[in-house]
């Protein structure tokens, strides 16, 4: 019976012996060995008694057999859940409440935290840790390595994954079969993977980055991970000699630069350096081109789209951009407030639609309707732009857009700005209540190591170039900008930190 995310992904290497993840001390575990595994937890969880459509609720450290966690959820027809690992335990508490998840898996060192909220949500608990032990594992291994895929559609939902809540409470974005897969095989085809493809493999699990994005593509090209447990420069390095590809997040790249060790010759037999998650500096661009003749491609995706556009593969690599939609990916640039779509150039708010878009929030008909219109385009919150050439730009989140007294002003362009002045590593720029204008804009400077910033200067270089009322009123100077773990800067973080800076 079908099952076309199983059979896509999973299905198709259950006799192969061929490696699928390298992992640390020389250890390869094969596709054979993987989808056993696999098996053998789908069997669990099948004896446990979840149905197709239940929720499986997932905090726990990479690891070989929490990836196959996500590929028994697939074999048995449940929904995968995964969570952050940084979670506390009041956040774990709502998504498991939220989501009506039936299982629990989690962390040994987590157990005494985790107990009384699957049991106020009346959901077993089950443990899995980081080398693979735990009581999910030991009561798996008394099942077969085979099971029977259980018969799903490709509108059926595969996995819930909850925004970060910046502007309220979480949502959990339910994606389907098809959202995931059509991705996938776009994504292959665009990148050119390959079964002889190696990846490097270094992003967490619970993200779309580095599961529905660099896991589905591997699954389905047949190619191989290097499965690191986290981002480690001296392992990336170690390992850069037997990969092709590596996806990242920019903060990967800026540290790889920052290691004599990364060289031309290092990187010179890769086929290809993918960023996304987060924008990518263009002197981030410059230097990474310059150090190895490589240009990473930068694309855009989110939670509720996977991915919506992509540098070309072939062709220009344009940095600054996330390059041309995706095919059968529909982007528009609209008014905020009319929905209208507007004219090449202009900035507005980016909306999709495609196969890949989600198919609303879990629970929420209200806030779906409001962000999914009928006709399917999804307003993703981005403010973008299309260049005459047809590359996508994006200049900021939506509520990131700063009104001083009338005037709208978008903190990207005085970012890009604040970026090209002497000793300045990376900038945010933010807007804060002030009591004339609503509010003004304040510029967080982050310096190159061991250099100072003369700020007089700095302030006297953006005067020239900008007009007066999107000049920062208040420049400061932090040594890192606050990120979440996929290396976004968290902006509401750093309004909160000097919301009185004007009062």
């Amino acid at each position: 019976m079908a099952n076309p995310l199983y059979d896509a992904l999973f299905g198709q290497h259950l006799e192969n012996d061929g490696a699928f993840l390298h992992l640390a001390g020389d250890k390869t575990l094969s596709y054979k060995a993987f989808l056993g595994l696999a098996a053998q937890y789908a069997g669990l969880l099948g004896d446990i008694g979840l149905k197709p459509g239940d929720r499986v609720a997932v905090q726990v450290a990479k690891s070989p057999q929490a990836l196959a966690v996500y590929a028994a959820c697939v074999q048995a027809g449940v929904i995968f859940l995964p969570l952050n690992t940084a979670y506390t335990a009041d956040e774990v508490a709502y998504f498991v409440k939220d989501s009506g998840a039936r299982i629990v898996i989690g962390d040994d060192g987590k157990h005494a935290e985790l107990q009384p909220i699957a049991a106020a949500c009346n959901a077993r608990l089950e443990t899995l840790n980081a080398d693979g032990s735990g009581s999910f594992s030991r009561k798996s291994a008394a099942f077969p390595t085979t099971f029977e895929t259980v018969a799903r559609d490709p509108g059926d939902l595969a996995a819930f994954l909850y925004t970060s809540g910046t502007t309220g409470r979480s949502k959990g974005a339910m994606l389907s079969q098809d959202n995931l897969l059509s991705n996938a095989r776009v994504l292959e085809k665009e990148w050119r993977f390959t079964a002889s493809d190696v990846l490097l493999h270094a992003l967490p699990i619970f993200h779309t980055h580095g599961l529905f994005v660099a896991t589905n593509v591997t699954l389905l090209s047949g190619s191989q991970m290097i499965f690191l447990p986290k981002f480690d420069l001296d392992a990336v390095i170690a390992n850069l000699p037997r990969a092709t590809t590596m996806m990242g997040v920019p903060t990967f790249y800026t540290r790889l630069l920052g290691d004599a060790r990364f060289t031309q010759s290092l990187a010179a037999h890769m086929r290809l350096f993918v960023s996304g998650s987060a924008p990518l500096l263009a002197e981030t661009h410059v230097q990474f081109e310059d150090r190895t003749g490589h240009r990473i491609l930068e694309r855009y995706g989110m939670t509720e789209t996977n991915m919506n556009t992509s540098n070309p593969y072939e062709g220009e690599r344009r940095a600054g951009t996330v390059g041309f939609p995706l095919p059968g990916v529909e982007l528009k640039i609209t008014d905020s407030a009319t929905g209208a779509t507007l004219p090449q150039g202009e900035i507005g708010e980016i909306e999709v639609r495609g196969a890949n878009v989600f198919q609303g929030y879990w629970q929420m008909p209200e806030k779906t309707a409001e962000e999914l219109r009928p006709d399917g385009f999804f307003i993703t919150g981005d403010l973008g732009q299309i260049d005459a050439d047809g590359y996508v730009s994006i200049v900021g989140r939506n509520k990131d857009l700063i009104i001083s007294g009338g005037y709208n002003i978008y903190p990207k362009e005085i970012e890009l700005l604040l970026d090209e002045q002497d000793g300045v590593l990376e900038s945010a720029v933010v807007g804060v209540p002030h009591p004339d204008f609503g509010e003004s804009v304040i510029g967080v400077l982050v310096p190159h190591p061991d250099q100072q910033l003369d700020l007089d200067h700095i302030k006297e270089c953006v005067g020239r170039s900008l007009a007066r009322f999107k000049q920062p009123q208040k420049l400061v100077v932090l040594p890192e900008l606050p990120r979440n773990t996929m290396g976004k800067v968290q902006k509401k973080a750093l309004r909160e930190e000097f919301a009185s800076a004007f009062s």
